[in-house]
């Protein structure tokens, strides 16, 4: 004797009208991986086609929407099928939504409850291997909204699993991190250096010529006038794991003098989503460079270096230095000016900038105050002639260097 389903028992809530709509199946899978390795489930979901004809509708009356398979149900965004099946639904095109679970459809509250609103407004019944519910109905819309919560809190679940289980295999370093340039991953998951020598060297070379000039402005030019191109590994593709050369960038010269990798430490949990930034609209991510005391995992000599950790610390401060704020002088940069970067307005304290200008064919040089002005649109405070100061500040520190 053939098995009987629950939601057969509630055949009486499905109608001649409803049987004039379509009947929708919508199969959903959260990842690639699922597809693949779980094909038993994904069979099952295709087989609601068959209850779907068993229910009443005709094999043309059933809509398969399968779009969404390797996607998660987390959001509704990047989700086309299942933006596909609310369309339909408004239309009033649909008289039955079938999956095997309610998490098929939605894990997300918002989602799920615009969803059953929806159906309850168009007249559409919901089904899953528990039954048929119409949320227009209190009892099934009550049920619904417990299995959508659920569903909800199970993959809050699901992912704290997962995350404590990647922090746990971080703290002990057994996590594979990606690796940053000058770096390649054994097929045994060991890490170390890159075995190709041009790459090892360029890598070199930039933190040489960074402590050279202390500028990332300096090394990215100094390897843009030498034709000096960044070997990188393809992550993924059919070149994946091959070397593509590529012209340095401010952005990855930056990245590399930040990352301690270099320095031979095993990190994890640098970058952390914040989501107070998301809500207050500053970044679309949430995710935020942490301080170090917050870094999930954070082991010395654990991976090869190409420079000393204390190397690294000194690239830190100098990075910081270079900083066109704050208390610091600011980077070096190109001009006469002596006190470029180090002067302050003695009356509103801020950084005074330099200005270059000819007056009657000789070059002058001036040091001026315009913070109050670009602030909030009052007068500059004040503004210095540049050559004189400089001659004398220049006399001055001769005066202290002479020997007696």
């Amino acid at each position: 004797m053939s098995a009987v389903m629950p939601w057969e028992h509630s055949g009486s809530k499905i109608s001649a009208r409803h049987r004039e709509r379509l009947a929708v199946v919508y199969v959903r899978q959260s990842t690639r991986q699922q597809v693949i390795g779980h094909q038993e489930s994904t069979r099952l979901q295709y087989a609601l086609v068959d209850r779907a004809v068993g229910l009443g509708w005709e094999a043309a009356r059933v809509l398969l929407i399968d779009d969404d398979l390797g996607k998660s149900a987390a959001s509704a965004v990047d989700r086309s099928g299942f933006q596909r099946l609310v369309t339909e639904i408004s239309l009033g095109h649909v008289g039955l939504v079938l999956g095997t679970e309610m998490s098929r459809l939605a894990r997300s509250g918002k989602d799920w409850y615009q969803l059953i609103e929806l159906c309850a407004l168009g007249g559409s019944l919901l089904a899953d291997t528990d039954g048929v519910y119409d949320p227009a109905e209190y009892n099934d819309r009550l049920l619904l909204g417990l299995k959508g919560t659920m569903s909800e809190a199970e993959l809050y679940l699901i992912n704290q699993r997962m995350r404590a289980g990647r922090v746990n295999k971080a703290r002990r370093g057994e996590l594979a991190i990606t690796l940053p340039i000058g770096y390649w991953r054994r097929p045994s998951g060991e890490a170390v250096l890159d075995p190709d020598e041009q790459v090892r060297f360029v890598v070199q070379l930039v933190f040489a010529k960074f402590a050279e000039f202390g500028s990332i402005q300096g090394t990215v030019r100094f390897l843009v006038e030498n034709g000096i191109e960044i070997g990188m590994r393809g992550r993924s593709g059919p070149d994946k794991g091959e070397i593509v050369w590529r012209r340095p960038a401010r952005a990855t010269i930056t990245c590399m003098l930040n990352s301690p990798i270099y320095a031979g430490v095993y990190v994890y949990g640098r970058r952390q989503i914040d989501h107070s930034r998301v809500q207050a609209g500053r970044s679309k991510t949430g995710r935020r460079v942490a301080r170090r005391e917050d870094y999930l995992a954070w082991i010395e000599d654990a991976l090869p270096a190409y420079i000393s950790l204390a190397q690294h610390e000194a690239n830190l401060a100098r990075l910081t230095a270079n900083r066109a704020g704050g208390d610091v002088p600011g980077a070096v940069r190109y001009g006469p000016a002596l006190l470029a970067g180090l002067l302050r307005c003695g009356r509103c304290r801020r950084r005074m900038t330099v200005g270059y200008h000819v007056d009657a064919g000789k070059p002058r040089i001036s040091y001026n105050c315009y913070g109050a002005r670009s602030e909030w649109g009052g007068p500059h405070c004040q503004h210095l002639a540049g050559r004189c100061l400089d001659t004398f500040v220049t006399s001055e520190i001769l005066d202290v260097l002479t020997p007696a």
